[in-house]
């Protein structure tokens, strides 16, 4: 069974099922790797350096032994390395063992000091995460668009950027953003924002497309009935929405059962589902389900709509 392949605005291809590896610990995600690429036909690899994991990834694509002109790999550069972007692309390229990525992305639109009192995540005495307020987005847009005229990076893009951030960087971008990677399924689907990325040229992608562990999406009333009527299962039908939408869905998993089935299943239920299928997953948010899982306590305004997680507040101070 093939993957469909979605064509970027340079004109290349990802494949829109990818192995996801944010949470997989070093230990498992060798042996997940080389079992998506080798024995479940996966070609599509989503890493970050701010997984801890890279090395761990790249050795698992050495023991699937795929050519890496068939792999299409993904990482991202962290915030601590948004004004030393090509340091951070090296650090990546010398953990995944390869002389090149598919696609470079800005993790987060958040700067976070490099000369901070953490390599990933700084603080400031009052217990905040230490941001670089004053850093431009624009300049580490500069700074990746370099990498491709260099040849390290096909293709370079974003992700958690809302509308407001992707505006920081879009008026002097020279390379438009290939795709935008959010959290993206029925209880988020952030219809707005991705006819925002549409009408610009930028594919999105979905990472925790199931939602979290233990999810309620899975147990959805809705998704589960679905899936009955097309003997399927609930992660099947959670997949399939977002590929009927070519937007590239990257599941995470350790379990090569579950790794396998996520390829399998979501191509199998892009055939059964129907449009009113899609219809009434696209209206599951708006009835009243809205929910995100991913929101971590920066403490500057992202601008995305939903984003319901409180604030961090400054720890008191002494004098």
């Amino acid at each position: 069974m093939s993957v469909p392949l979605i064509k970027l605005n340079n004109g290349i291809e990802i494949p829109s099922i990818g192995l996801g590896t944010w949470q997989s610990s070093p230990e498992e995600v060798i042996a997940a790797v080389a079992y998506a690429l080798k024995e479940a036909g996966y070609r599509h690899v989503d890493c970050a350096w701010g997984y801890n994991n890279e090395k761990e990834v790249g050795e698992g694509i050495r023991q699937s032994g795929v050519p890496r002109s068939e792999i299409f790999i993904t990482s991202k550069v962290w915030g601590t390395y948004h004004n030393r972007v090509e340091e951070a692309l090296d650090e990546t390229l010398a953990n995944l063992g390869t002389s090149y990525l598919d696609l470079y992305l800005i993790h987060w639109p958040v700067a976070l000091n490099p000369n901070g009192n953490h390599p990933a995540f700084p603080t400031l005495p009052n217990g905040l995460r230490d941001v670089v307020h004053s850093w431009k987005l624009s300049d580490t847009w500069k700074q990746m668009e370099a990498l491709v005229k260099k040849g390290k990076v096909k293709s370079i893009g974003i992700s958690n950027f809302s509308v407001k951030k992707m505006e920081e960087i879009l008026p002097s971008a020279e390379i438009i953003p290939a795709v935008n990677q959010l959290e993206l399924h029925p209880y988020n689907p952030q219809h707005e924002l991705l006819a925002y990325c549409r009408a610009k040229g930028i594919v999105p992608e979905a990472y925790s497309p199931l939602g979290s562990t233990n999810s309620p999406l899975l147990k959805d009333d809705v998704v589960v009935k679905i899936a009955e009527k097309h003997s399927v299962q609930p992660s099947d039908v959670l997949l399939g929405w977002l590929v009927a939408h070519n937007i590239v869905a990257l599941p995470k998993s350790v379990t090569p059962s579950r790794i396998l089935s996520n390829l399998t299943g979501t191509l199998t239920a892009l055939k059964k589902l129907q449009k009113e299928d899609i219809a009434e997953l696209d209206g599951l948010a708006a009835s009243g389900k809205q929910k995100r899982f991913i929101m971590p306590p920066w403490p500057v305004d992202l601008g995305f709509d939903n984003w319901t997680a409180p604030m961090p507040q400054p720890k008191p101070t002494t004098d």
